[in-house]
């Protein structure tokens, strides 16, 4: 069951962090339209403040993409 506090909860850090990232969001939005078929790769970086960085990738299944599509509704 969805709580319904716990999701306006989370539409309001949203619509925060899309108003702080907005590129980030427009590149979220493109890959879905598109679409991002199986054996597509992720790759993941983080850079931090020291320098210090961390990298890594994924590469897609069908499990995998079926999930993503049940956390967007579609």
């Amino acid at each position: 069951m969805v709580n319904p506090a716990a999701l306006l909860t989370f539409k309001k850090k949203w619509d925060e962090f899309s108003g702080r990232h907005p590129r980030f969001v427009s590149f979220i939005g493109a890959m879905q339209q598109s679409g991002v078929p199986v054996g597509s790769v992720i790759d993941i970086s983080v850079t931090l403040p020291s320098g210090e960085k961390y990298q890594s990738n994924l590469k897609l299944t069908e499990e995998d993409i079926e999930m993503i599509r049940s956390l967007g509704g579609k």
